[in-house]
């Protein structure tokens, strides 16, 4: 499908539209021109609640929506486990958005838990002891609601680099020897989950992201046109990884994707945020 046919858009958040407590340039404008067709948010990040990720979009002056239009790892990790089996046991390692999501779907049983589910967030000792005794006592599968080694944040203004569910479910994997699934982008089931919300096939949707190694790659295998925007970890010039079909626009920021869009639309007006 050609882009100016594109019928709706799945987001990414960090990097895209923020970062940390700080709105991007151009975000609220770019959701402004998108406004008007179907569009999902979706991350990796499993930490926080949809309705918790909503009320940031709107304190950061981005958009104001509602949480349904939000789907986070978190959410996708659950509604897998659910279609493996109906009223699963699991045992939790994550933030508040992972457990809430869990929870809605499953029983929390640290002692004959069927899945050992790990996020990103809280993070102990005790925890990992816990997680590998259900591995192999109860044979439990091991569950990654994200494969990213490292993910960025803020903290008091400034830049830095914390693990991510890739590197925190390590332990679990090298004591138990058993290799995790992972549920999370650049895996099929996030995006899926957020397609069925729009009522969209892959084809009739573009994916925008900041990483081309999560965003971009899991898209294109699923058929969607992508466009990567360099103003989160992946910077303007960096290649991209070896073996990697490039992305279907590939700009430094939102005003210049939002350049292309408004080009392919046919749309003209006084702003380039002009809804078409």
């Amino acid at each position: 499908m050609p882009i100016a046919e594109i019928k709706g858009f799945l987001l990414d958040m960090d990097g895209v539209l923020y970062h940390g407590e700080r709105a991007l340039p151009h975000a609220a404008e770019f959701m402004r021109l998108v406004s008007g067709r179907p569009h999902c948010f979706i991350t990796n990040n499993p930490v926080l609640p949809p309705a918790r990720v909503a009320e940031k979009l709107a304190r950061l002056g981005i958009a104001k929506v509602d949480a349904a239009a939000i789907v986070t790892s978190a959410q996708a990790t659950a509604a897998w486990l659910a279609r493996q089996k109906a009223d699963f046991r699991y045992f939790a390692v994550g933030g508040e958005g992972l457990h809430e999501a869990l929870a809605a779907v499953g029983r929390e049983d640290a002692e004959k838990a069927e899945f050992v589910v790990v996020g990103e967030g809280a993070l102990d000792f005790e925890a990992i002891v816990t997680g590998i005794n259900l591995i192999f006592d109860n044979d439990a599968r091991l569950v990654g609601t994200n494969p990213d080694s490292s993910v960025d944040a803020f903290r008091d203004g400034r830049h830095v680099v914390l693990p991510g569910g890739g590197a925190l479910i390590a332990p679990f994997a090298e004591a138990t020897g058993r290799q995790p699934i992972f549920i999370g982008k650049p895996n099929a089931p996030l995006y899926e989950m957020a397609l069925a919300r729009l009522g969209l096939a892959a084809g009739e949707c573009m994916m925008i992201g900041d990483r081309p190694d999560t965003d971009i790659v899991g898209a294109q295998r699923l058929g969607m046109k992508t466009a990567l925007v360099r103003s989160g970890r992946f910077r303007p010039g960096e290649p991209l990884p070896d073996g990697m079909a490039p992305p279907d626009i590939d700009v430094t920021d939102l005003e210049r994707l939002a350049s292309v869009l408004r080009e392919q639309w046919g749309v003209s007006g006084s702003s380039w945020c002009d809804s078409p």
